[in-house]
């Protein structure tokens, strides 16, 4: 029944658009009574009956009893309904994949993490991702005519309203989200990785009431996620939060994206193995030298893994990383003035190691007047902040727009 009111809120009609404002109340409020809504929606209470009343006959909403007040009699407590609709996500990381599942009221049902799967791209790699998600949905224990979208998280740029990626498989002129569509026989949609994080902390992380965040993502790069009075910034094309391409040092180090100096350069994973590399070349030691010197391919959870073991030398570039991370939060922090600023991404791991010389560096460059209003905190979530926010993406695509 779900797939009928999406069809019904496509074509635009008034009736179905207030079902959907319902949807959207109970995704962002969970279980009200029907006077709370009435209130919220600016609409009569006798109208709200009416389309409760209707949701509950199709199977969306769910009257979850009486609500115990003081007095007077007690009112109902409607809700969404677990079982209407569940929405995936897949998360795309370099070496492995991760995908989840929701249900409608957003309760997290399985998670699948670090899937193997070499992030190639090509015709075969975008192959073997619908291959992985496919054989995810095929275990499942549910109605599978309920999925009602897959949203899949990708780095570097990606335009979330047309459906185009322009740093992976893009290899045709078609949108990326009609090819998934095809291969997977689901709506799909898409979006920037450290976008659904943001998101993913935004629903289920460490914000509390908070509407004006900054998530900075540092990871093998350096991306930030901007919310502006509740709602996910995206810019005009989608390219919002490319952080880590600002041009910031004088040196020569070419970026991934083909420029130099960019912040990601020095404040980065892939920074961190490049200048650990160098200085166990140099004769320094860490407890990864031996893999390092013998070219044994180390991954960013080996380095966090190095610094938590307190391996002197990481910990010394972490820290080194962490003050000039900060000092650019600074400048964000001036600029936007945000309530909270959410230091994630796997670097974010090392904890203190490096929160605690961004916090430094951000009191020392930022205006006292602003920074002050600025509380600085680690990723609740960690390591599933992507995994989840690409769920939650996966429902917010179809019901917050």
């Amino acid at each position: 029944m779900t797939q009928q009111l999406l069809k019904e809120i496509e074509r635009g009609s008034k009736n179905s658009l207030i079902k959907k404002r319902i949807i959207q109340h109970y995704i962002h409020n969970g279980n009200s009574t029907i006077t709370d809504i009435a209130k919220e929606l600016d609409l009569s209470v006798p109208t709200i009956t009416k389309f409760i009343g209707e949701m509950y006959e199709d199977g969306y909403i769910n009257d979850y009893g009486k609500l115990e007040t003081v007095g007077g009699r007690y009112p109902n407590l409607y809700g969404l309904n677990p079982e209407s609709g569940y929405f995936i996500g897949v998360e795309i990381k370099r070496n492995t994949i991760n995908i989840g599942i929701i249900n409608f009221k957003g309760d997290v049902m399985e998670l699948n993490m670090d899937i193997p799967y070499a992030s190639e791209n090509s015709i075969t790699g975008l192959n073997n991702l619908c291959q992985l998600i496919l054989g995810f949905i095929n275990k499942l224990k549910i109605n599978k005519e309920n999925i009602l979208d897959i949203h899949i998280n990708i780095s570097g740029r990606v335009n979330p309203d047309s459906g185009y990626s322009f740093s992976l498989f893009n290899f045709e002129e078609r949108p990326l989200t009609e090819i998934l569509a095809e291969k997977l026989g689901y709506k799909v949609t898409i979006d920037n990785d450290t976008r659904s994080m943001t998101y993913g902390e935004y629903m289920k992380g460490c914000v509390k009431g908070e509407k004006d965040i900054i998530f900075v993502n540092i990871s093998w790069g350096l991306g930030i996620g901007i919310i502006i009075d509740g709602k996910i910034y995206k810019g005009k094309s989608g390219f919002s939060g490319e952080f880590g391409h600002i041009s910031t040092f004088d040196n020569e180090i070419i970026c991934h994206c083909g420029k130099k100096g960019c912040l990601e350069t020095e404040v980065s994973g892939s920074a961190l193995h490049r200048i650990l590399t160098k200085r166990i070349e140099n004769g320094e030691n860490s407890i990864l030298s031996k893999r390092i010197k013998s070219k044994e391919p180390v991954s960013l959870e080996d380095l966090v893994d190095a610094v938590n073991k307190e391996d002197v030398l990481c910990i010394e570039i972490v820290e080194e990383i962490g003050q000039k991370l900060g000092k650019q939060i600074a400048g964000l922090i001036n600029l936007f003035n945000p309530e909270l600023v959410i230091i994630g991404g796997i670097l974010s791991l090392t904890e203190d190691y490096i929160t605690q010389p961004i916090k430094t560096a951000i009191r020392k460059y930022s205006l006292n007047l602003v920074n002050k209003d600025s509380v600085v905190t680690t990723s609740k979530l960690k390591d599933r902040a992507g995994i989840i926010g690409a769920c939650m993406m996966a429902r917010s695509k179809i019901f917050d727009n």
